[in-house]
């Protein structure tokens, strides 16, 4: 098979692992092909483990379709502790922060739990509900509708929500990493959303954990060395040594060296 076909057909499971599941058009419209190149790829997955066919889209299997986002919040539950730590450790009482999508995020939602009089902007419900624990915080979130299973509002009307509010911090996660640092998302839509943020902030920080490092995603975005602090869980392989390297003091783990 050709190795264009074998990565857009690995893009496209991975996409459902993430969302549950995902239509043919959106498939298309993300990976630049058409739908009947669509459909002809989702008549191979189908057929593998764990995936299955459903009025025009591809979703996870009834026995492994329960709360994708639950499962990837569930998922490295040490490591995104760590890092959340160490991420909350960043923010100070009554600061004013952007809050992205994503489960890591998420940890570090949950880790602001002690700080009082926050502004938070955020298109992560879940994020909000976790803040809003804090009578004194504010919680501000974009109208549209909410992507289920994964609770957050994603599309251009986000990126427009962002680009309305300035901040101290804005703390986002990202798919996967390329071999030059560059950003990868599942769809621009995402990308854009988390270029406003970091342009919007002051400090930018990305939370990511080791498995970021190498995996795909269609949508490219922005670099490393754009971003002002990177919290990661463990350093990557080998292969990451130099752009590791270059970081400096940008890049902080929260374990040792393996």
């Amino acid at each position: 098979m050709a190795s264009k076909k074998i990565r857009r057909r690995d893009l496209i499971e991975q996409v459902v692992q993430e969302r549950g599941g995902v239509s043919v058009g959106a498939l298309a419209e993300m990976l630049g092909v058409s739908t009947q190149t669509i459909r002809r790829d989702l008549d191979i997955l189908s057929n593998s483990q764990g995936l299955r066919r459903a009025h025009g889209r591809i979703e996870l299997a009834e026995d492994r379709l329960n709360t994708p986002f639950d499962q990837r919040a569930g998922t490295n539950l040490v490591g995104k502790r760590a890092i959340a730590e160490v991420a909350a450790a960043q923010i100070p009482d009554g600061a004013t922060l952007f809050i992205s999508i994503g489960s890591t995020v998420l940890s570090v939602a949950r880790a602001l739990h002690r700080r009082k009089e926050l502004t938070v902007i955020t298109n992560n419900l879940s994020a909000a509900m976790a803040l809003s624990e804090e009578v004194s915080n504010r919680i501000i979130i974009p109208g549209g509708e909410i992507r289920l299973p994964d609770r957050d509002f994603v599309g251009e009307e986000v990126v427009d929500f962002f680009a309305r509010y300035r901040s101290e911090y804005a703390i986002f996660g990202t798919a996967g990493i390329d071999l030059d640092g560059g950003l990868l998302e599942f769809h621009q839509a995402e990308v854009r959303a988390t270029e406003r943020m970091r342009k919007n902030a002051q400090k930018s920080i990305l939370v990511i954990d080791q498995s970021k490092f190498g995996r795909l995603a269609p949508a490219a975005g922005g670099n490393l060395s754009e971003i002002d602090l990177v919290i990661c869980d463990r350093r990557p392989s080998k292969p990451y040594t130099d752009l590791v390297e270059g970081l400096g003091r940008q890049i902080i783990f929260t374990e040792g060296a393996e």
